[in-house]
């Protein structure tokens, strides 16, 4: 029903907020009328002028012997073949004195959303950007802290972060295959710079891009339920990772490591729902995590999982 309506809507150039769960089970669609009595606010800016901001938060994580046991698990997983990288997730509890709607007002990302009193966003991952008929998509994998020497030079020559990101990009470029023509990688394993609240991390990404039929509007719900779950926050290969995914991590995702989008009538905007916080019974959960893969440390993916722990 939510793709039909992304299809019927985008052909008529009507804008519209998409919102998409994890696994695309739960597709929410409204027009610009529709989100006057939502209370769902949102905004879409690469330009985002960053305002510091003294809020921090506490965090109660998972026992870091649990999450090896989770980890220990997906390390067999790959062992046996049945996936090469995958993306292991947890929810921690936190403690802040802010509000969801002043989480969503006082946050610096690119991509923010606040659903109703259930949870809040703020990406700083695109997942897909439609102008004209080019399709654009941005990976992201490989974090470190910034303020470490030579910080650049090192997360650039890890060899673990290399295979991760080669493989993303690999299956991000398949992915973008099944619906688009000419598939190329624009710009391979870029580095940014991301506000983390007290600190500053370096994030690296890629460039890919394809050409789509000059009316794609029509099919814009058909392109995104091809596309999701995204590449970059399951693993690949997607279908057996996904099946482990949902075994391991023993909680459900929901609407994190989903997927918002914005048709403004002519193109499309979306990114990934990470920086990613919920409520449940007025606990306050904060969804973390990170890419596997053979050569991956214990002890170094359960502090990225922390480290991405934060008010930006």
């Amino acid at each position: 029903m939510g793709f039909d309506r992304i299809n019927a809507l985008a052909a008529e150039g009507i804008p519209f907020l998409t919102i998409c769960d994890f696994l695309a089970k739960r597709v929410e669609v409204y027009t610009l009328d529709e989100l006057q009595n939502a209370d769902i606010e949102f905004c879409i800016d690469e330009a985002y002028f960053y305002k510091k901001h003294p809020h921090s938060l506490q965090k109660t994580p998972l026992l870091f012997d649990r999450y090896k046991q989770k980890f220990d698990a997906v390390i067999e997983k790959i062992k046996a073949g049945e996936t090469y990288l995958l993306n292991l997730t947890q929810p921690t509890a936190i403690e802040t004195s802010l509000s969801l709607r002043e989480i969503y007002k006082l946050a610096n990302a690119h991509y923010k959303l606040r659903y109703k009193d259930e949870f809040v966003c703020f990406s700083p991952e695109k997942f897909i950007q439609i102008k004209d008929n080019t399709i654009h998509t941005f990976p992201m994998k490989g974090t470190i802290d910034a303020s470490i020497e030579h910080a650049k030079e090192t997360i650039l020559a890890n060899e673990k972060e290399m295979a991760e990101h080669v493989m993303i990009v690999d299956l991000l470029r398949n992915d973008l295959a099944m619906v688009a023509d000419g598939v190329s990688v624009e710009e391979f394993r870029y580095v940014q710079k991301i506000d983390a609240g007290e600190k500053e991390l370096l994030q690296v990404s890629s460039h890919i891009y394809g050409t789509l039929e000059k009316n794609w509007q029509k099919n814009l719900g058909t392109i995104l339920k091809k596309l999701l779950p995204a590449g970059s926050i399951s693993g690949t290969p997607k279908k057996s990772t996904l099946e482990i995914i949902q075994d391991i991590e023993g909680y459900e995702r929901g609407f994190f490591s989903g997927v918002f989008g914005f048709f403004d009538g002519k193109s499309f905007d979306s990114g990934v729902m990470i920086r990613f916080i919920e409520k449940r019974s007025n606990t306050l959960f904060y969804k973390s995590g990170g890419g596997i893969t053979l050569d991956s440390n214990a002890d170094a993916e359960y502090n990225e999982m922390l480290e991405k722990i934060y008010l930006p």
